[in-house]
C-alpha cells in the first residue's frame, strides 16, 4: 500500500467525499447491532482523515496519525464514537491494536448508545478483534444501552466460539439484559443446545425468570424448541414453573400447537390443571386456538372438577372461536354443551351471554350453532334469546335453525319493552328474514293491536327505533328496568322506520286475516303514494282461501309450522300453507 504524509492523506479524503459517504451508508445499514458513525462529512475535520485510513485499513497513515496528533483520536462524533470504535467495528485489527497503544484506557470508552468496542466487534464477529480487545482488558460486562451485554449479543449470532471466549474472560454469564432475558434465554430461543451447555457448564441458572418471570424452559415451549426444551429438562428445569401471570410452558405449547411439546411435557410431569392469573387451563388455550389434537392430549389430563370452577369452558372459547374440530373434540369426550359462563365473566358483556350457543350465534357461525343444538344445546339460558341476536346479525340461516329447533319467535327483550315481537323490530330493511319469522308463527296480529285505534296517538320518541336497530344487542344493559312498552305504531313511525313502513305492514297482512289500522298506521301509509295499495288491500275484504290458510296454519300449531317442509303432505299444499304463493 503507498503510504501518504498527512498532508497527502488529507487531500486523498476530500478528494473521496463520495467513497467515504457510500462506506458510511453502508455501516448504517449493516448496524443494527451497532451503530456505526454519521456521515463523513459530518466529522469533525481533523478526525476524517483517521477514519478514512481505518476504513481503508492503512495500518501506515493511522500509525502517524497516532504518533503526531494523538490527542485527535478521541475525538467523538455526533453519536459518541471515537476512531477506536470504527475499527473495532470494521474489523481492522492492526488499525485497532495502534489506537490501543495510543490510548489504552479508550479500550470501554462508550457511544451515545453506551456500546463499547468489544461490543461492536462482538456484533460484527470479528473474532480476532475481540481477542485483542479482551486481551487489552476490556470488561466483557459492559452493556449496551438497552443492556445488551456481549454475551448475550454472540449467543444471539449463534457463535459459540465467540460465547466460549467471553466467558474465558470473565464474562458474567447471567448477566440480564433490559427485558431481564439472560443469555440462555437467547440460546434457548435460538435452539442452539451447544451454546446451551457452554452457558450451563460455565454456570448458567437453569430457571432464570426475566422481567416477566418466563424461564428459558417457556421460551423453549412457546417456540416449538423440541430440542431445547429437552436439553433443559434433563438439566433440571422445572417443568411447572408459572410466569407473573400463572403462564407455564405447557400453557405456551398448547397456546402456540405444539402437539410434540406438549406430549413430552406431560411425559415429563407437566401440571395441565395448573390455572393462570385469570383461571384459563391449558386446555382453554388449545380450544382457544384450534389445536384440536392438543385439545384432545389434555382432556384425559384436565380434572372436570377444575373445569367446573373456572369462569369459562374450553366450549364457550372454541363456540367464539369458531373451532368446530376443537367443540366437536370436546362434546364427544363429555363437554358440558349448557355450560354457563361464571357471572363474573358474564358480566363483562352488555348481554350478559352465558352460553356456548349464544357465542356461536354472537359470532355469525350457523355450523357451530347447529352442532351445538345437535349435541343438546338450551335455547333458554341466555338473558337475551340467541334467535335476537341472529335476527339483528341479518343471518336468514342461523336464525331459520333456531327457529327449526324450538326458537320463541315472539321473545320480548329484557330491558326495552314492546307489545309486539322484538325480532320484528330487527329485521327493518331485510324483509325475507322478516318473512322467515312471520312464516314460523310470529305473531303478526300484535303489531296492529293499537290501544289508541283510530284516537290521536301521543308524541313519542323518534329515536327508540334507533335503540331497539342498533343497540340491541351491541349496548344492551340486561340489568336495566324496561320503560313502558312500545307499540308497533310508535315505532314503524320514527324517523329511522318510517320509511319501510308500507313494505313491513305489507308482510304483514300476508300474515294476518280481518285487521284495522290505527290512526297512526293509517297517515303513515297516506304519507307515500306508492303505499296506497296497501291501504286498499285492508279495505277490501280478505280472499277467503287467505282466511282458510290462516285458520288450518293455526291449527296445526307453531311447532309443526317450523318444520313444514318435512310434514307428509302434498307438495302443493306445502306450498299453499307457507305463503308461497
Amino acid at each position: 500500500m503507498t503510504k501518504f504524509s498527512y498532508s497527502e492523506y488529507l487531500s486523498q479524503f476530500r478528494s473521496a467525499g463520495r467513497h467515504c459517504n457510500s462506506v458510511a451508508s453502508r455501516l448504517r445499514r449493516d448496524g443494527g447491532r451497532g451503530q456505526s458513525r454519521g456521515d463523513a462529512t459530518s466529522e469533525p475535520e481533523d478526525a476524517e482523515p483517521v477514519l478514512f485510513a481505518i476504513q481503508r485499513g492503512d495500518v501506515m497513515v493511522v500509525n502517524e496519525l497516532a504518533t503526531s496528533a494523538a490527542h485527535r483520536l478521541l475525538k467523538e462524533n455526533k453519536d459518541g464514537w471515537i476512531p477506536l470504535h470504527d475499527a473495532a467495528f470494521c474489523g481492522q485489527l492492526e488499525c485497532m491494536k495502534i489506537l490501543l497503544k495510543a490510548h489504552a484506557g479508550s479500550v470501554d470508552k462508550r457511544t451515545l448508545q453506551e456500546q463499547t468496542a468489544l461490543l461492536l466487534s462482538v456484533s460484527r464477529e470479528h473474532m480476532s478483534c475481540v481477542r485483542s480487545l479482551l486481551e487489552a482488558g476490556a470488561d466483557p460486562d459492559i452493556s449496551s444501552k438497552n443492556k445488551e451485554t456481549p454475551l448475550y449479543k454472540a449467543c444471539e449470532l449463534e457463535n459459540a466460539d465467540m460465547v466460549r471466549l467471553l466467558l474465558s474472560y470473565g464474562a458474567t454469564v447471567n448477566q440480564r439484559c433490559g427485558q431481564g432475558w439472560t443469555a440462555l434465554h437467547e440460546a434457548v430461543s435460538r435452539g442452539n443446545t451447544d451454546i446451551c451447555e457452554v452457558l450451563i457448564r460455565a454456570g448458567a441458572s437453569i430457571n432464570p425468570p426475566n422481567t416477566y418471570s418466563v424461564t428459558p424452559l417457556i421460551v423453549a415451549a412457546q417456540q416449538g424448541r423440541m430440542k431445547a426444551l429437552c436439553y433443559l429438562v434433563e438439566k433440571g428445569a422445572d417443568v411447572n414453573m408459572q410466569t407473573c401471570d400463572g403462564v407455564t410452558a405447557l400453557h405456551e405449547a398448547s397456546k402456540n400447537g405444539h402437539k410434540e411439546i406438549v406430549a413430552t411435557l406431560l411425559t415429563k410431569h407437566a401440571d395441565a390443571n395448573k390455572p393462570t392469573d385469570s383461571g384459563l387451563l391449558p386446555l382453554h388455550l388449545a380450544a382457544q386456538n384450534g389445536h384440536h389434537e392438543i385439545v384432545s392430549l389434555l382432556v384425559p389430563v384436565t380434572s372436570r372438577a377444575r373445569l367446573r370452577h373456572c369462569p369459562v369452558s374450553p366450549l364457550h372459547l372454541a363456540a367464539e372461536r369458531d373451532r368446530r374440530t376443537v367443540a366437536a373434540v370436546l362434546l364427544k369426550t363429555g363437554a358440558d354443551v349448557n355450560a354457563t359462563l361464571a357471572r363474573s365473566h358474564s358480566a363483562r358483556y352488555a348481554d350478559r351471554r352465558a352460553t356456548a350457543l349464544f357465542f356461536a350465534v354472537a359470532n355469525g357461525s350457523a355450523e357451530m350453532a347447529a352442532l351445538l343444538l345437535d349435541s343438546g344445546a338450551s335455547l333458554q339460558l341466555d338473558p337475551v334469546s340467541p334467535l335476537l341476536v341472529a335476527v339483528q346479525r341479518g343471518c336468514i340461516t342461523t336464525a331459520s335453525l333456531l327457529l327449526e329447533r324450538g326458537a320463541d319467535a315472539d321473545v320480548r327483550l329484557p330491558s326495552f319493552a314492546t307489545t309486539f315481537p322484538a325480532a320484528v323490530a330487527l329485521c327493518m330493511d331485510n324483509l325475507p328474514l322478516l318473512k322467515c319469522l312471520l312464516d314460523s308463527g310470529c305473531d303478526a296480529h300484535s303489531c296492529f293491536a293499537c290501544t289508541h285505534g283510530k284516537g290521536p296517538h301521543p308524541r313519542t320518541n323518534g329515536s327508540s327505533g334507533l335503540v331497539l336497530q342498533h343497540d340491541i344487542v351491541g349496548s344492551l344493559n340486561c340489568n336495566e328496568e324496561p320503560e313502558k312498552a312500545m307499540q308497533f305504531c310508535e315505532w314503524i313511525s320514527t324517523s329511522a322506520m318510517c320509511e319501510w313502513a308500507g313494505p313491513i305492514i305489507d308482510l304483514l297482512l300476508e300474515h294476518v286475516g280481518h285487521v284495522q289500522l290505527c290512526s297512526k298506521l293509517t297517515e303513515l301509509l297516506d304519507s307515500r303514494e306508492e303505499w296506497l295499495a296497501v291501504k286498499r288491500k285492508l279495505l277490501s275484504p280478505r280472499p277467503l282461501l287467505h282466511l282458510s290458510r290462516l285458520r288450518i296454519r293455526s291449527q296445526m300449531g307453531r311447532h309443526r309450522l317450523k318444520s313444514l317442509s318435512s310434514l307428509p303432505l302434498p307438495d302443493r299444499l306445502i306450498t299453499y300453507l307457507s305463503l308461497a304463493d
